[in-house]
């Protein structure tokens, strides 16, 4: 059992090393990456056809009988200038102005710095007063001033 490996010195360049990159596996995957994609991106996309709302900017109707409850950076709540002490005269003071006819509207009026949980508590308390109507008074954006005018 003998095997010729061939002599370092004798070179006639036949054998020489191939040092290009063959491309053709590598073109071979891409390929079956894309029509992977190709297939699976349109199930991916179906979604559940919905009528999504318009954005609509409609200046506020001020009225007497609208009660303003603003909430400030510390969550502090105030109805018109006159702070509210707890939670609970919030509700009691709700529960006065729910009985009237026709039922006021609340329009809350929360910094943009306030937690989430100082607003919310404001509209638990309206929910638990019996309040129907209750609202969020925000400013336009920058670009709607301009179109209003």
């Amino acid at each position: 059992m003998a095997m010729n490996v061939g002599s370092p010195d004798a070179g006639d360049g036949d054998d020489q090393l191939n040092n290009t990159i063959n491309t053709t596996p590598l073109v071979d995957v891409m390929l079956v990456l894309l029509i992977i994609f190709l297939i699976t991106v349109p199930v991916v996309t179906q979604t559940i056809k919905l009528e999504l709302p318009k954005e609509r900017n409609l200046p506020t109707q001020t009225k007497p009988e609208n009660i303003v409850i603003a909430v400030n950076r510390d969550g502090e709540v105030y109805w018109g200038l006159e702070r509210m002490p707890s939670n609970e005269a919030l509700v009691d003071r709700l529960k006065l102005e729910a009985v009237k006819e026709p039922q006021p509207e609340v329009h809350i009026r929360g910094d943009n710095e306030v937690r989430y949980e100082a607003v919310g508590r404001v509209v638990v308390a309206c929910q638990r007063a019996g309040i129907f109507k209750v609202g969020f008074i925000t400013e336009p954006p920058a670009g709607a001033a301009a179109r209003l005018n």
